[in-house]
């Protein structure tokens, strides 16, 4: 029998997941309900700069390849693709279109089932844009649906013909790789029906979902990001132990840096703030995922090296980006010194503690080049970026006095202690806020400069070796 065409654009855009729950529960639902559930957010980093390299038509293909193959993890784990919205996506676990929800009695088993689903969920979204990179033909073989292998195919077929292409492919290389960054939460939402009548949709509102999203937008660049609250709960059920084990096996098979990554490098739990919030605290967890992350980030900088300026300024970009991951820095490192890109330590010491510099070049008899090399047995890069970080948060740190905790004896003493305070108050800030601006304005652009000049005269140096080969 011949579907008309009302039919075909249901099946066409309704989601199939959210139809066949309905039909079997056997009505719409017309009531929202409070449930818990676990939410999660994708959005593809730097897409934008992927974007001048494609033709709006591909632009569209490729993006629908690597949705298909979001919505093929989310279907292995069962999971609902919630939304897309331009580059980003949203899912969740729970509720009445879970399957498995529904055909489950008891909450705490409902809630290990989310909490661990959600989880490995977020972890294999994070695979599966980094096979895209390579359009690894054998992705295909996890799809069985005609139609998703054919989207699959076309965004393959894309990928690998920037990859070939002679124009492109080195630049594309070494300044893109497709990374996406991940944030989830777990916890008590509205879902339901929403939205006027001809354009409802299922949806969840709630803080979880906010926080969620909030997880994504601070989450690390080819990492996930999780509530703490969320992190103690698979802690607890000992998924991350499970997780733990099976990345640093992967990590050794492949010879990362990553084999010997500690727990608190895995997992760093740590408070982030939102400027556009007020600067509001959120108790977090960052999850890494990539297992050979070092060793790729060493190779897109060496490719970065043939690049001149711009190159630089993108090597740039990633210290200042993993200048708090040991691993990726001491890699990057080894790689710029083994390229024959020559660091100066004691120019970035000199930067930060000019005091402490003047002794140390005064017991060496203001030998500068003896300076360096014992700064450099010394001081590794990352540890130059770890008293940054200790720099930048010892002037970020202040107290302050409230005025409220006043003793009063009486109205014009009260007002007189008052003055007193506040204008104390102002000076300290005065002071902190010079320091601030000392710091940002001259002290962390200084240290990344000479890293910057670095470069830039280990690119001289190659460009006058080719003129004197030529």
């Amino acid at each position: 029998m011949k579907r008309t065409l009302r039919e075909q654009i249901e099946d066409f855009y309704l989601p199939r997941q959210l139809v066949d729950a309905i039909l079997e529960v056997g009505e719409i639902p017309q009531e929202s309900e409070e449930v818990e559930v676990g939410v999660g957010f994708i959005d593809i980093a730097d897409y934008t700069f992927l974007s001048k390299f494609l033709t709006p038509k591909e632009n569209q293909e490729v993006l629908n390849g690597l949705y298909t193959a979001f919505n093929g993890v989310l279907r292995k784990h069962g999971g609902y693709l919630n939304k897309i919205e331009g580059d980003s996506l949203m899912f969740h676990f729970g509720g009445l279109i879970d399957p498995v929800v529904r055909k489950t009695a008891d909450p705490d088993e409902i809630r290990l089932y989310m909490a661990k689903e959600l989880f490995f969920t977020c972890v294999e979204m994070q695979r599966v844009s980094l096979r895209f990179n390579s359009a690894d033909d054998r992705f295909l073989e996890d799809y069985h649906n005609e139609t998703d292998r054919q989207a699959l195919s076309r965004a393959f077929a894309i990928m690998e013909r920037l990859r070939s292409d002679d124009a492109v492919a080195n630049p594309l290389s070494a300044m893109f790789q497709i990374r996406i960054r991940v944030g989830a939460n777990l916890g008590e939402v509205t879902i339901g029906n929403f939205g006027p009548d001809g354009a409802r949709q299922w949806d969840v509102i709630g803080m979880p979902v906010i926080d969620a999203k909030r997880m994504e937008s601070t989450a690390p660049v080819g990492g996930l990001r999780i509530s703490q609250a969320y992190y103690e709960i698979l802690n607890s059920h000992g998924f991350l132990e499970e997780y733990r084990n099976r990345f640093c096996r992967e990590a050794r098979a492949l010879g990362s840096r990553y084999g010997t990554i500690t727990w608190d490098e895995l997992f760093s739990v740590r408070q982030v703030r939102l400027r556009e919030k007020g600067g509001a605290a959120y108790e977090t967890c960052s999850i890494q995922v990539n297992p050979s992350l070092p060793e790729q980030m060493a190779e897109q900088v060496l490719a970065l090296l043939a690049h001149g300026r711009f190159g630089a300024k993108r090597i740039l970009s990633i210290l200042k980006y993993y200048r708090g991951n040991r691993h990726v820095i001491e890699a990057i490192e080894e790689a710029l010194a083994h390229q024959g890109v020559i660091l100066r330590r004691s120019e970035a010491y000199e930067i930060m503690y000019p005091q402490r510099f003047s002794e140390l070049l005064g017991r060496l008899d203001n030998d500068r080049q003896a300076l360096e090399k014992e700064l450099g047995q010394e001081l590794s890069l990352f540890e130059i970026f770890t008293l940054l970080g200790r720099y930048q948060d010892t002037i970020n740190h202040r107290t302050a006095t409230g005025e409220d905790d006043l003793p009063f004896a009486s109205y014009d003493r009260h007002v007189a202690l008052a003055r007193e305070n506040l204008l104390r108050q102002y000076e300290e800030e005065k002071t902190a806020i010079a320091q601030r601006a000392y710091f940002h304005n001259v002290v962390f652009p200084l240290v990344f400069g000479s890293i910057f000049s670095a470069i830039l005269e280990y690119q001289s140096g190659q460009e006058d070796l080719e003129l004197l080969s030529g």
